[in-house]
């Protein structure tokens, strides 16, 4: 695994349940295990998470208003409407 930088996940407690069956039946830490996990399913999902990222793109015109729409989640009527975006 790249790095030796470890941060924190937070889950529900059975999640974390199934995660440490997971892991014990499959002889991998934790750690291994959930690595293992997000990995594969973003391969399954790779074509959803490609449109997604591709939608995202589209929305950009390489104004700031454009980036701060996509960032916030407001419209660029509404960004406007408030005042708009310097620069």
């Amino acid at each position: 695994m790249a790095g030796s930088n470890v941060a924190p996940l937070k889950v529900d407690s059975e999640t974390d349940r199934l995660i440490s069956h997971g892991a014990h039946f499959l002889h991998v830490t934790k750690k291994e295990f959930v690595a293992q996990a997000v990995r594969v399913y973003l391969q399954v999902r790779q074509a959803e998470l490609h449109a997604a990222m591709q939608e995202a793109m589209a929305q950009l015109d390489g104004t700031h208003t454009a980036r701060m729409a996509l960032v916030s989640g407001l419209t660029k009527e509404q960004i406007e409407e408030l005042g708009g975006v310097e620069g």
